[in-house]
């Protein structure tokens, strides 16, 4: 208990190092052209012919100007790429940053504070308590991923509606995601509190000590399946808004809640490592309860929408990337399904699984961190499409690759430095801090790979190529559920070389996507796939 003055501390530092950014945030985003004044208009509620008439252009200051008088060559383009560290940054850099240094902030907070749970849960001194909560996790996670596509889908929409000025659309994009998450997270709950073992078999043996654990926690952790579905949707909206200090807010508000009720639920009510469980899942409600009135107040939600079933043409734009999205979503299921039960399966002490369950969540800060920029590219690049056309939006995207491999990097140095502080936290048990190590090592090369990967993801989703994105993925995760199946997936940190291999994969095809074969590719005469078309509300 020595190291939780410690933890409060870090908490607190980080609290106040957030309220100062949002401060300061909204300064620096102040500095963005035109889709940003469309998206605070369309946010206050005022319609587009009202706001700045200003052309995206806006975004790139005099001296990018200069910079861009060579971009159809490859030397220029490469120059073009690269942020402008010794100017302080250019107009484009401030966008970027201005949006996505909030999102990584407030995605941060989620696994900063499920990070805690892993400590209380740690200092219980049991691995089976570990692992069981691990796999709720996993299989908790497995189903709610395959229903968070839609929220995926409705950033990319929602602004490229802001950017066309249509202000109807946006509304009718958010409503028409928050009520299919609502009957499709609906099912997901009920089956995981009725049948949890069900859904705990893809993640841990039947007979595995860790089952008895896993399934009181599952039972509590899916009442928070609808609540974070509607938290997801409001933080898509508002990604699509370009509005990212809100959801910050929000964020950390409800997070401190879950932080509060951790110790208490844990240790004082006799809930035991369960009353983590029940911690998020109240957390999680109070944050889809602010989202919905967020959204209801700046008038993206009306009450008769969520409540009405959309029309098939309404649907169609969600349910065509959608089914593409769903597929990818499943291939990465299977991938750390198979990556998950490999672990749990390696012994039956606790110990693998207590340990691949800390990696992972170790893990899971830069994998988040890193996701801020995948959700920066796919609502940039299509407001830049269609406010500036697709020089601008190249330019864009190829700034955010270069700016996603120096995030990626910064967080894997970062990581591997941290491992010996980080290890010592997770768990009190000398076996389980000696089977962290080498995973948690390969895991920080990983963060490194993952650079180029989120950002080529984010310009992919935004400028709506599902189809092409979910293939990629599906061979990336082929090739890590061979390695899985080889010897190497008979070790822990084989397991994480799996990974890697994908992670490597995707990073390849993301670029050579990017660059030859793309929307934005420069060697097709005209893209066809490049469109800022916004569907008419039905």
């Amino acid at each position: 208990m020595k190291r939780v003055p410690l933890t409060c501390f870090l908490v607190l530092w980080g609290s106040v190092n957030v309220e100062c950014f949002s401060r300061v945030a909204p300064r620096a985003i102040s500095q963005s052209g035109m889709c940003l004044h469309r998206s605070r208009a369309l946010a206050a509620g005022v319609s587009s012919s009202d706001a700045a008439d200003a052309n995206v252009t806006a975004i790139f200051s005099s001296s990018d100007n200069e910079h861009r008088t060579d971009g159809g060559s490859w030397k220029g383009r490469i120059r073009n790429s690269l942020p402008r560290f010794r100017a302080g940054g250019d107009g484009l850099d401030r966008e970027i940053m201005g949006t996505a240094l909030p999102s990584m902030v407030n995605l941060a907070v989620v696994p900063l504070v499920n990070s805690v749970d892993t400590f209380w849960v740690g200092r219980l001194g049991d691995p089976l308590a570990q692992a069981g909560q691990g796999a709720a996790n996993q299989a908790f996670f497995t189903l709610y991923f395959l229903v968070s596509f839609l929220p995926t889908i409705t950033a990319p929409l929602v602004a490229k509606a802001v950017g066309s000025g249509n202000t109807e659309a946006a509304q009718a994009r958010v409503c028409e995601s928050l009520f299919l998450c609502n009957v499709l997270g609906a099912v997901g709950t009920l089956f995981l509190v009725l049948m949890p073992r069900a859904g705990l078999r893809m993640a841990i043996p039947l007979t595995h000590p860790g089952m008895e654990y896993a399934v009181p926690y599952l039972r509590f952790r899916a009442l928070s399946m609808i609540p974070a579905l509607l938290s997801a949707t409001g933080f898509a909206a508002y990604r699509g808004l370009l509005n990212t200090v809100t959801p910050l807010k929000v964020s950390l508000t409800t997070n401190a809640i879950n932080l509060v009720l951790d110790p208490l639920f844990i240790f004082k009510s006799g809930l035991g490592f369960v009353g983590a469980a029940l911690a998020t899942a109240i957390a999680e409600t109070t944050s889809g309860l602010i989202y919905l009135k967020l959204l209801l107040r700046r008038k993206l939600v009306r009450w008769s929408m969520i409540l009405k079933p959309p029309s098939w043409k309404a649907l169609l734009p969600l349910l065509q990337g959608g089914a593409s999205m769903l597929f990818r979503q499943l291939a990465l299921n299977i991938g750390f399904l198979v990556a998950g039960r490999r672990a749990q399966a390696l012994d039956i002490s606790g110990v693998s699984g207590a340990a691949y369950q800390i990696v992972m969540q170790i893990y899971s800060v830069g994998v988040v961190l890193q996701l801020a920029m995948q959700q920066t590219a796919a609502t940039l690049v299509p407001a830049t499409l269609c406010e500036g056309g697709d020089d601008d939006a190249r330019q864009v995207a190829d700034r955010m690759y270069v700016w996603g491999s120096i995030v990626g990097s910064f967080l894997g140095t970062l990581q591997y430095l941290a491992l010996p502080f980080l290890v010592s936290i997770f768990s009190s048990d000398p076996r389980v801090q000696q089977a962290v190590k080498a995973p948690a090592a390969v895991s920080s090369l990983i963060q490194v790979i993952n650079g180029p990967v989120f950002a080529g993801e984010g310009v992919m989703l935004g400028l709506g190529c599902y189809k092409d994105l979910a293939l990629l993925t599906a061979a990336g995760i082929a090739t890590m559920v061979a390695c899985l199946i080889s010897p190497l997936g008979q070790r822990l940190d084989g397991i994480l070389i799996s990974l890697g291999a994908f992670c490597l994969l995707q990073s390849i095809g993301v670029v050579v996507y990017h660059l030859r074969y793309g929307p934005l590719a420069t060697n097709r005469s005209k893209p066809a796939d490049a469109t800022c078309e916004v569907p008419e509300p039905s």
